[in-house]
């Protein structure tokens, strides 16, 4: 994967001064309801992502916890990201689903991962899991986004 587009620029962006932010900046412009909760990929390798935003008033609902579309934002960033860096060149994705558990109030910051098995990148149905944290540790939202895989079309 070092041929990887996504996953170059990550590594180069991480040599400068502020290179998260400007990384995670930089990949939230791809969906601007990313830039909502103003992200930091704090970790990126093939099949795991890992970011992180804080609870501000833009994020929160009417009784003061992270709202649930700022959760699912987090957790889609981190799959597109995973799966950016992770698929094979000869295949490509696109969303198909997702499917969420609320489990605790998101009362503090959080802490978003993505992860995929290696070898699960394969033309059809994938399963990204996805959960999200507060800074206690304890899962606020876990589930799955699941993502259609095929192959890339010949170009003649």
């Amino acid at each position: 994967m070092a041929d990887n587009y996504l996953l170059k620029l990550y590594h180069k962006t991480l040599r400068y001064p502020f290179g998260r932010q400007l990384f995670s900046a930089m990949f939230a412009r791809k969906a601007p309801y990313f830039r909502s909760i103003k992200p930091l990929i704090t970790e990126l390798q093939p099949n795991f992502c890992e970011l992180r935003f804080n609870k501000r008033k833009a994020v929160e609902n009417h009784i003061g916890t992270v709202h649930a579309i700022a959760l699912c934002n987090g957790l889609e960033m981190a799959m597109g990201a995973l799966a950016e860096v992770t698929i094979p060149k000869h295949l490509r994705w696109i969303p198909k689903g997702m499917t969420v558990n609320y489990t605790a109030k998101a009362d503090s910051d959080i802490r978003i991962t993505a992860e995929t098995p290696a070898a699960a990148w394969q033309p059809g149905d994938l399963a990204v899991h996805v959960k999200g944290y507060r800074a206690d540790g304890t899962v606020v939202i876990e589930g799955t986004i699941t993502i259609y895989i095929s192959a890339k079309p010949n170009k003649d």
